[in-house]
């Protein structure tokens, strides 16, 4: 292999392949995706009001904020599908939970493992979904409230809100004539 001595052509990766962004979205995209997201995220939030609050179990994490994002605003991408959504987060948070309880002597090396651990582990199940490494990551942020759910973490809210969200975009995204969700299920 060798190097090229032009600093351009060695460089060249960094300065992308286009010259310009991506193509827009019609307005009736955007208008599926923000009700998709905004009836996603609202069910979570009024779902975890009464029961889950009740026994101190958080339905609303950043990282099923990102996951509305994938499943309402890019439908058709490999990251969005169910095998995806559902798999990402639950082995995501099951890599988070057992990191913890080996590393939680050291919060900065359970993050690290975490994280890097649940990349790893949804490239080799084929359910690599980008939020799961935030789930990752909340299991080991030092959280009372999440660290005493302890492996019950990956059924409510790994599991639960994911389903919930999935059910959500199976109804919001297949109403429009233009969109269509899922590609695959497995």
């Amino acid at each position: 292999m060798s190097l090229s001595r032009d600093p351009k052509t060695r460089w060249q990766k960094l300065l992308g392949l286009h010259t310009e962004g991506p193509p827009r979205v019609s307005l009736s995209e955007v208008a599926w995706s923000w009700f998709g997201a905004l009836l996603g995220i609202g069910l979570l939030a009024l779902i975890g009001s009464p029961f889950f609050a009740e026994h101190k179990i958080p339905m609303l994490l950043g990282s099923f904020g990102a996951s509305a994002v994938l499943i309402f605003g890019m439908p058709r991408s490999p990251l969005a599908q169910p095998r995806n959504l559902i798999g990402g987060h639950v082995i995501s948070a099951l890599v988070g939970v057992a990191t913890w309880n080996l590393l939680q002597h050291s919060p900065p090396l359970a993050q690290a493992t975490a994280v890097s651990t649940a990349i790893a582990a949804m490239h080799l199940t084929r359910t690599l979904h980008p939020p799961g490494g935030a789930t990752a990551l909340i299991a080991t942020q030092s959280d009372p409230l999440i660290n005493d759910l302890g492996f019950w973490f990956v059924l409510a809210p790994a599991l639960a809100a994911p389903m919930i969200l999935l059910l959500t975009a199976l109804f919001i995204n297949n109403l429009p004539a233009t969109r269509r969700y899922p590609e695959y299920w497995w």
